[in-house]
């Protein structure tokens, strides 16, 4: 018996030796495609599990969202959304504040500007995607699409897996920027957080741009990417279990929660033009009185009193 144990488990080592398992799931987005073809194709040329997200309105968008289809990497479309700051805003930039139709316009615009798409991600956003109200109309809209949510977590409070319920739209969330500051000691540190992370939670998605310094580092970084963890495209990853971290929306006054905001308008009220007469308890009386008196009920017993319904010779009439 003994013997046997130690057979067992000199097997189950051996196997655990020759496979290779894989701790955690690595999915890398490049942001802000479109405007930098050069740097751009550096992205390309890495391996194609590196995904895109393209801005619709760049000068090379449809141009760079072929290209990378074309060498198999998985495309986004990055779409702007309205941030909480006072910025200029670009053009179609998504707001809370839209109606559905503009939302599902822009939304589709974006679509035909950059084939092969099967994802969105915001660019900006922190006071779009904090918006129940909006995201809502963003997700009716992808809906109709087929296209995944990838959320760049832009705001702590983001409604946008809310927004998504009741909807067949699916989200996904991003943990890690890679590259809020361009330093590439700095990109390094990020990058060993988004592979802790893939490894400590089973997946991480990691957002950069198209900076050099970012290509560089992915250039230097990803060859050596540990044997525990596999890149893979986001669209992987919707399955994954996803946990929503959101609060209901606040009021930016006092902080508790805002008050739902109501779609329809409803109905305006008329002004009187003069003063409304008061109603008496006694005018209650009257109308009760009124109603009973020109009741059906009463009205067919009084006309039984008077003889309808009757032969001259005082039998019933049938309705034969």
């Amino acid at each position: 018996m003994l013997q046997f144990r130690r057979i067992v488990l000199s097997v189950a080592g051996a196997l655990a030796l020759a496979a290779p398992v894989y701790a955690g799931k690595l999915a890398i987005v490049i942001d802000d495609f479109g405007y930098r073809p050069h740097t751009e194709n550096q992205v390309l040329a890495m391996p194609s599990a590196i995904s895109v997200a393209v801005l619709p309105n760049a000068p090379h968008a449809r141009e760079m969202a072929t290209k990378a289809h074309n060498g198999g990497h998985e495309v986004l479309i990055h779409l702007p959304m309205a941030p909480i700051s006072k910025q200029p805003l670009e053009k179609d930039t998504l707001r809370p504040e839209m109606s559905s139709d503009e939302v599902e316009r822009i939304i589709r615009e974006a679509y035909g500007k950059v084939p092969f798409a099967v994802g969105l991600n915001n660019h900006m956003g922190s006071a779009m995607t904090s918006s129940l109200f909006g995201m809502q109309k963003v997700m009716q809209a992808l809906e109709r699409y087929n296209l995944y949510f990838l959320d760049s977590m832009t705001i702590g409070n983001s409604q946008a897996m809310r927004a998504a319920q009741g909807t067949g739209v699916k989200v996904i969330k991003r943990k890690v920027f890679l590259d809020d500051t361009q330093n590439e000691a700095d990109i390094r540190v990020q990058f060993n957080r988004a592979v802790q992370l893939a490894r400590r939670n089973g997946s991480a998605i990691a957002i950069g741009h198209p900076h050099p310094s970012t290509v560089r580092v992915l250039q230097q970084m990803l060859p050596s990417l540990p044997s525990d963890i596999t890149l893979v495209r986001p669209s992987s990853l919707l399955n994954e279990p996803q946990v929503d971290t959101s609060r209901p929306e606040t009021s930016p006054q006092n902080g508790t929660p805002a008050a739902p905001r109501n779609p329809f308008r409803g109905v305006k009220l008329c002004n009187p033009k003069g003063a409304i007469e008061p109603v008496y308890a006694s005018r209650f009386f009257e109308v009760l009185s009124d109603s009973i008196a020109n009741s059906m009920l009463v009205n067919y017993f009084q006309h039984q009193w008077q003889g309808w319904g009757r032969s001259p010779n005082g039998k019933e009439i049938s309705e034969g």
